[in-house]
This record gives structure tokens, sequence and C-alpha cells, in this order.
């Protein structure tokens, strides 16, 4: 009797545990690819001067990843453009919310910033509203078929995270000369640092700004090991050196397709998708300014980049630590951030520019902007957008955003590890600081950069409220 008794005294508490266990995982995710090539002959965007494409050297793609925590799902998806258009991010949120249930809020869009892409910029990048063309219309419906076919493959999976270095591809483009040696720009004005001084000069001083060597990685599995996706993030610009007229993913593309033939992924049935979004290289390039490399092929330079940094990766996946237990989070706004306005004294020098005869040049480019820029909108809805994936945060920004301001909210996120990724919903220009506004150069140009000079201080403080946000619902 002694026995029988004990034996119901066990089961009773084994049931009671069994109870006390947490339900097993419904953790899923999905991933896919779409292509966005564009047919020859479309403007290859990247200089001041478009021209024709004659040639696909590597195909562009929309790359799609779907997660799922049984209650909230994110999409993030990378397209190898060198931006677009607002709209065509709406478009291509309000497809995907209709056709999934992901709400457009929840969905990340950005550009890898390709300068060997067609554009999907539109006629004017920030005119707002905007009809699309015929190109924009096929991206955004070409991202919405890629996460489409990304949620249909929603399947168990597990998420880890880590870093990799690599501070040998990454250089600040913008340096302080000795005095005197600085050119006077387009309109005559002399700035006190210039973007990509002529490498190996003796006049180079020293860059005026950081560099970010980190390569954050956030990786999906099923939980057999198999990778559905690797979502990788890198601040580093496009690298180029490709032959004249080609369509091309520069290195992102290549990074891509190099990482899924070392972890196999290409020959899965479903296969896995590599991802690399552009971190924030506004003011960061491959070029050696001190000790320049010597010429190189076309693609040779942007294979190299490419093969390295896919090995630097594979090698970091060998100490994730993966979890099927985690919970995901979003936060969108578009604040109303001011633009500026060209001067009286400007714009008589744009009618004045523009009034001579002569051929398509940097002034007369910069001439036709100070017009379109006196005509446009006083302010601008800037879209934000900050996911938590676990206790990993993703902050974005519609611009090519300078490096210090990505070290920054990764200093200060609220969750952390936390990095920030560009030209995410939009094409909203470069984002220097306001000190680096007062130093001058391409990237503080009016025109060139169009939103008003404390922009990044007010856009950064957004972020970390929002980052804020989606730690609080972690802890619901």
């Amino acid at each position: 009797m002694r026995r029988y008794l004990l034996g119901i005294v066990a089961c009773f508490l084994s049931t009671i545990l069994l109870a006390a266990d947490p339900p097993a995982s419904t953790f899923r995710a999905g991933a896919a690819t779409s292509n966005i090539t564009p047919a020859l002959g479309s403007a290859i965007i990247g200089g001041f001067l478009p021209f024709p494409a004659t040639n696909v050297h590597d195909e562009l793609h929309a790359r799609c990843l779907v997660l799922d925590d049984g209650k909230t799902k994110l999409a993030l998806v990378v397209v190898d453009l060198l931006g677009f258009h607002y709209n065509v991010s709406h478009e291509a949120r309000k497809f995907i919310e209709q056709e999934t249930g992901i709400p457009a809020t929840n969905v990340l869009i950005l550009a890898v910033h390709t300068h060997s892409a067609a554009s999907a910029l539109g006629e004017k990048h920030f005119e707002f509203p905007q009809k699309m063309d015929d190109y924009q219309a096929f991206v955004a419906r070409r991202i919405a078929d890629g996460v489409q076919c990304a949620a249909n493959r929603l399947r168990p999976a597990q998420v880890g995270f880590t870093t990799a270095q690599a501070p040998e591809h990454v250089f600040n483009r913008r340096w302080f000369l000795k005095p005197g040696t600085i050119p006077p720009g387009p309109f005559g004005t002399v700035d006190q640092v210039k973007m990509n001084p002529a490498a190996g000069s003796p006049d180079l001083v020293k860059p005026a700004g950081p560099t970010d060597p980190t390569v954050s990685i956030l990786a999906v599995r099923e939980p057999d090991g198999r990778p559905i996706a690797v979502y990788s993030c890198y601040s580093l610009h496009y690298v180029g050196g490709v032959g004249h007229g080609d369509i091309s993913a520069d290195y992102y593309g290549m990074y891509c397709q190099r990482l899924e033939r070392l972890l196999q992924g290409d020959q899965q049935d479903l296969p896995m998708v590599a991802m690399m979004a552009n971190g924030t290289s506004g003011d960061v390039n491959n070029i050696n300014f001190l000790h320049p490399r010597p010429p190189k092929k076309p693609y040779e330079q942007m294979r190299f980049v490419a093969d390295d940094l896919a090995a630097k990766v594979r090698a970091a996946l060998a100490k994730v630590q993966y979890s099927d237990r985690l919970t995901l989070a979003a936060s969108y706004r578009e604040p109303v951030i001011a633009t500026r306005r060209p001067s009286a004294e400007q714009l008589a020098w744009a009618k004045e520019t523009l009034a001579k005869p002569g051929k398509p040049d940097v002034p007369r480019v910069y001439a036709q902007r100070f017009e379109d820029l006196a005509r446009g909108a006083a302010s601008v809805p800037t879209p934000l957008q900050v996911l938590r994936i676990g206790d990993v945060c993703i902050g974005s920004l519609p611009n090519e955003i300078f490096c210090e301001i990505g070290l920054e909210f990764r200093q200060r996120s609220p969750v952390q590890p936390a990095f920030l990724v560009s030209l995410a919903h939009g094409y909203f220009d470069y984002l220097p600081t306001p000190k680096q506004h007062e130093l001058g150069g391409y990237e503080t140009w009016l025109a060139t950069n169009r939103l008003e000079p404390k922009a990044s201080e007010k856009l950064l403080d957004a972020l970390l409220e929002m980052a804020a946000e989606v730690r609080s619902t972690a802890a619901k």
C-alpha cells in the first residue's frame, strides 16, 4: 500500500512539473529571393550623368526574411538598388499587409546602395507625393512577391546573433588637407574637408571621422542546423569597379552568393538566403587614401572584399548560440523634419548658371537641384523604424548615414546588441552630424544634403525612444 501511495504522489508531482514547463516553441522563419533586374537600356545611376545598361553581370534581387513568434510577424527586405523612392516602400508594404497579414509597420525595406543599378527613385526623388513609373511599380510588386514566398516557407526556426571584425576594408573618405589645398566647390565656397582626395597625396592630414569595422550577424536556422537565412550588416559604401554598362549588385550580391556556397545553403530544397544590409557608410568607402592599392581588373576588388567578408562571417557563425524562445516587436514613426532651402544668392547663381549654354556638368546639376528645392516642400515626413528580434535591436533611417551616428546608436540603444541600417523606406540623401555640417564637403552641400543641419540629432533621439518602446514590450 505504501508503495502504491508513493507511486500516486510521484505521478501527481510529475504532472504538476510538466504543467509548469513552458509551452513548446512556436517560433518560425522563412526566406526567399525575388528578381528585380531591370531591362537593358535602363539608365544606370550612381554618377551625376546616367548611362544605359548594356549587360547584366549579375542579377539584382530583393532578399526577404519573415519571422514569426506566434503573436508577431516581422519582414526584413534588402534590395539591390542604390535607393528607392518612399512610394516604392509604401506600395510594397501595402501589398504585403494585404497578402500576408504582416502589418506595414512591421516590414523593414532597405537598399544596399549599389552604384550599378537602374533607378527606382523616380524623376525627382524628393518630391512627395510622386506617381510611380513602370520600374518602381515592378520593384514594389516583386518585393511583395518575395515576402509572400518567404511567408509561405515559414517553418520551425532558431535565431542567434554574433559579430565579426573587418577593419581592413573601411576607410573614412572625408579628409582634412593642408591649408590652401582644397579646391572651391561648385558654388565658389571653400570647405574645411574634402571627399575622396587624391589617394597617396602629400596634402593629406587626417580623416574627418571614424569607421565601423563590425559586421553584425543575425543567423536563422532550422532546429536540425540547416540554415534559413543570415541577415548581416556592414558599414561600407559600394566597392565599384564594374564593367561599363554593367548591371551589378556590387559586393553585396557577391557576398551573399559566396556565403550561401560556404554554408551549402544553395544546395537545399528550400535554399538559404544570405543578406547584406548597408550599415552607416555615408562617409566611408573602400579606398585606402594613405596607402593606395594598385589598379585592379573589373570586379576583382569587389570579389576580394565579398569573399573575405563571407569567410569572416562563416567563421563567426561557429560560435553562435541559438534559441527558439524569443519574441518580436516593431515601432514605426514618420516625424516631420524641415528641409534646407536655397538662399536668394544661391537661386541667383542657379538662374545664371542654367542660362549659360553648355553640356551637363556638376554646377549645372546643382543649379537645377537648387531650383527644384525652391519649389519643394519646406518639411517632409521622415520614415523611422526599429525592430526587436529577441535581444537584438535594428534601427533604420532613410539616408546615407554618417558612421559616427551608427556608432552612437549602437552604444546608446536601450536594447543590446544594436545596429543601425541605412536607406530604409526611401532615399533622403546624406545625413551628417551638425559638426560635420560645419566642416562642409560634398555630403553637406545643399541638394546633396536636404534635411536641416540638426536632423541627425532629432532622428537619433526619436530612434532611441522607439528602441525603449520595443524593449518595454519584451517585459510584458
